[in-house]
């Protein structure tokens, strides 16, 4: 469990996340406020409000391209063994990074070991989101050709081996007062061992993700998702590892161009 300082940590990233965001993009309250009077799930008759798309508090489907704000040197390029700015790992997790051989990797057919849930987000590219069906939301990512699927409603993931996706179970978190309005959060587990940076910095198999997705949108009419990602692995990572990664959305598929895999 996070001790209330890494708690605390990850609570003011994401706020400085969205803070960024919302220099970045001046954010639109005109079309909060519309968002806020529509009427909420179900037509108002009380209850919770429904699970999965008829339930969305955001709209995160489309085509979305990643815009690196922060940590280019370690994202837009595959940085050498030995430089983890940012990631304070265990001894254990330092050996392994210090043994970073893509070679080695790409030989034992361990290619996307990069391109797992932990760190696929964190890989310049592009996101097709779509509703594979009423209580799962899929995310299709061109880099390394990955297919993500947050769970809607379910009491407990079925029985199957870790892959490198894992399983993630989702639910909509919704402002006070504004059923229309909030945000997706996201937790994965039953992940296979792998890096969230492509030179070897780990995560173990035992690893928890807990990703939260924010939508704002311009004046302009652009239109941004947040994600704020919190990796927990007291094997290999000496505390949370927080990020907030930035998406734009864009008005077609025409640049989604997937590519497969690459350990180097």
């Amino acid at each position: 469990m996070a001790s209330d300082g890494a708690v605390r940590d990850r609570r003011l990233t994401r706020l400085l996340g969205v803070a960024v965001a919302a220099t970045l993009l001046s954010m639109s309250s005109m079309s909060a406020a519309t968002e806020a009077a529509q009427p909420p799930p179900g037509g108002g008759r009380g209850g919770p409000p429904p699970n999965g798309q008829a339930g969305a508090a955001i709209d995160l489907t489309g085509y979305w391209v990643s815009v690196v704000t922060e940590d280019w040197r370690y994202r837009m390029v595959t940085p050498p063994k030995g430089e983890y700015g940012g990631v304070t790992m265990t001894a254990a997790g330092r050996q392994i990074a210090g043994a970073w051989d893509p070679a080695k990797d790409e030989a034992e057919g361990n290619q996307c070991k990069s391109y797992g849930a932990a760190g696929v987000m964190r890989m310049p590219g592009f996101l097709h989101v779509t509703w594979e069906n009423a209580n799962t939301l899929r995310i299709d990512t061109s880099a390394g050709v990955q297919t993500r699927l947050f769970h809607f409603g379910a009491a407990a993931p079925p029985p199957g081996e870790p892959t490198w996706q894992g399983y993630s179970a989702a639910e909509w978190e919704r402002a006070a007062g504004q059923p229309r309005s909030g945000n997706l959060k996201v937790v994965t587990t039953r992940m296979k061992a792998g890096y969230v940076r492509k030179n070897g910095v780990p995560y173990g198999a035992n690893t928890v993700l807990t990703e939260w997705y924010d939508r704002v949108t311009t004046p302009t009419g652009d239109t941004w998702i947040n994600v704020t990602t919190e990796v927990n692995d007291p094997q290999y990572l000496a505390g949370p590892f927080v990020t907030t990664s930035h998406f734009k959305k864009l008005p077609d598929g025409s640049r989604f161009k997937p590519e497969p895999c690459s350990a180097r």
